[in-house]
């Protein structure tokens, strides 16, 4: 609709047309046509005028809106982020509270295990006492070592298959090594616990006949949680006198000696029955499993390694294979082969004893790798920053971008922890966490006292919940007796 002050002005303007032309006409002397036109350009010179005055009012008017509306949306972008940091402090407090709790509730239950393990000694303790006042029943004799037993379709290791269904032997004196072997270390002089490379490489091989080779877990954490994400199998060997010998000490032996292969099956058949023990539990667990460098080169005895991981390929997902640094490095193209026909199964590979940072993350992706545990002493060392190719700081950032995690391995001090945080460091792993640890045996979490280490009660058991020969057998009372107090059921039962 037109405007009142438009029409006005139009008006205006037509009446001071005419009348300058009246003018012309009557004072002036000049002729009608000439006023005319003088009338007609005086109106087309005030319409322009109008129309160019009314475009630069209404463009001021713009300009003026569009600040005004540049002003609210700043506004508005503030009060957004503000609301944004808010929310963001909102849920760093509900985590940092969940996260607290959850690292309380986790103490309680550790009290509350040892505390359980502590009554169960106890009345271990009372029941032997009551026993030998009694007089009717000598003192017990230690109880066997349980033993695990492998699952029922598992070809790998049918040898060991039989071994562990059968009762435990008893410890055998050192048999005297093949002629063969006294060959082949009759001159060596080095010792390992008191013993040469020749009564270890006996030890070793009665371990193995007879079913000795244990492993420990230790926990690997999210950094700065602290929540157990995997677990690392590490393998102890139990000699004649049920004493641990370290990996560290046995490896070079076994794997002279070709030893290591038979190592490595039993070893990843108890990771298998540990992992499908913890996942009844934990769906997002994993386990790590040390592999030699000789077992992958060994034709034979990696088609056994495979054919028993192909026939458990749905814990892929879980099952991380350990490798050295120097192994891949020194793959050859057989190594290759067998590396890649694991990662077409969907496994994944974690590398170790890591020496230097010279990494090539892409070519360990392509290969399958998706974990490198690094020492806590080298990442934070001064010098790898000039030796490097890479700052350590910016090593997780660098491996993230190809998929892989960094693992801060050898902690032993909260300074470390608090250096590796400025380095992004998401998992770590050390004896500040948990050393360690063995398997419990399976009537320790029958009683109703949970593990303080998730998989502390899987040993004893045939990874499909039952208890194994061994551990039924080491679980068996004495000799009744015609007196069995309450204290001493209790110790029966335990």
């Amino acid at each position: 609709m037109i405007r009142i002050s438009t029409i006005f002005i139009a008006i205006c303007m037509v009446l001071v047309a005419a009348s300058l032309g009246l003018v012309l006409y009557a004072v002036a002397g000049i002729s009608g046509t000439e006023s005319a036109i003088v009338a007609l350009t005086a109106l087309t010179f005030l319409i322009l005028y109008n129309a160019v005055s009314m475009r630069l009012r209404d463009r001021s008017d713009v300009g003026g809106q569009i600040a005004d509306l540049s002003r609210g949306t700043a506004d508005l972008a503030r009060q957004v982020a503000e609301y944004g940091r808010r929310l963001a402090a909102i849920e760093g407090r509900i985590a940092s509270s969940n996260s607290t709790n959850s690292d309380r509730v986790q103490s309680v239950v550790g009290e509350i295990n040892e505390l359980g393990g502590l009554v169960r000694q106890l009345a271990a303790t009372v029941s032997t006492h009551e026993d030998l006042l009694a007089g009717h029943a000598p003192p017990p004799a230690p109880a066997p070592v349980a033993r695990l037993e492998p699952e029922a379709p598992i070809d790998l290791m049918a040898p060991f298959e039989e071994r562990a269904a059968a009762p435990p032997p008893l410890p055998a004196p050192p048999r005297p090594p093949p002629p063969a072997v006294q060959t082949h270390t009759a001159n060596a002089v080095s010792t390992v616990n008191g013993r040469n490379q020749t009564q270890m490489l006996v030890t070793l091989r009665n371990a193995i006949d007879e079913n000795r080779i244990d492993i420990f877990l230790q926990p690997m954490v999210t950094l700065p949680q602290r929540k157990v994400r995997f677990y690392e199998a590490v393998t102890r060997v139990r000699d004649e006198r049920d004493q641990l010998i370290a990996a560290e000490e046995f490896i070079s032996i076994a794997e002279v000696s070709g030893l290591i292969g038979r190592i490595d099956n039993m070893v990843l058949l108890r990771c298998v029955q540990v992992l499908r023990r913890l996942m009844v539990r934990n769906k997002d667990v994993g386990v790590f499993c040390n592999v030699a460098a000789s077992t992958l080169g060994n034709s034979t005895t990696f088609a056994q390694c495979l054919d028993f991981l192909e026939a458990n390929r749905a814990l892929a997902p879980s099952l991380v294979l350990e490798f050295k640094q120097s192994t891949f490095r020194g793959l050859g193209p057989a190594e290759t082969e067998n590396l890649a026909a694991l990662a077409q199964r969907g496994f994944r590979f974690s590398i170790d004893h890591v020496t230097d940072l010279r990494i090539e993350p892409r070519e360990l992706a392509d290969r399958g790798v998706r974990f490198i545990k690094v020492p806590a002493s080298l990442l934070l060392d001064p010098k790898q920053a000039s030796t490097s190719d890479i700052h350590p700081s910016d090593l997780s950032d660098l491996l993230g971008r190809f998929g892989i995690d960094l693992i801060a391995e050898r902690i032993e001090g909260e300074r470390a922890v608090i250096d590796l945080l400025d380095y992004d460091v998401r998992f770590g792993q050390g004896f500040l966490f948990a050393p360690p640890r063995p398997l419990r045996p399976e009537g320790a979490s029958a009683t109703g006292g949970a593990a303080s280490n998730p998989a502390q009660d899987i040993q004893g058991s045939n990874g499909s919940g039952t208890p194994s020969p061994g551990a039924t057998s080491a679980a068996a009372p004495a000799a009744p007796s015609s007196r069995i107090t309450g204290n001493a059921a209790l110790a029966r039962r335990i």
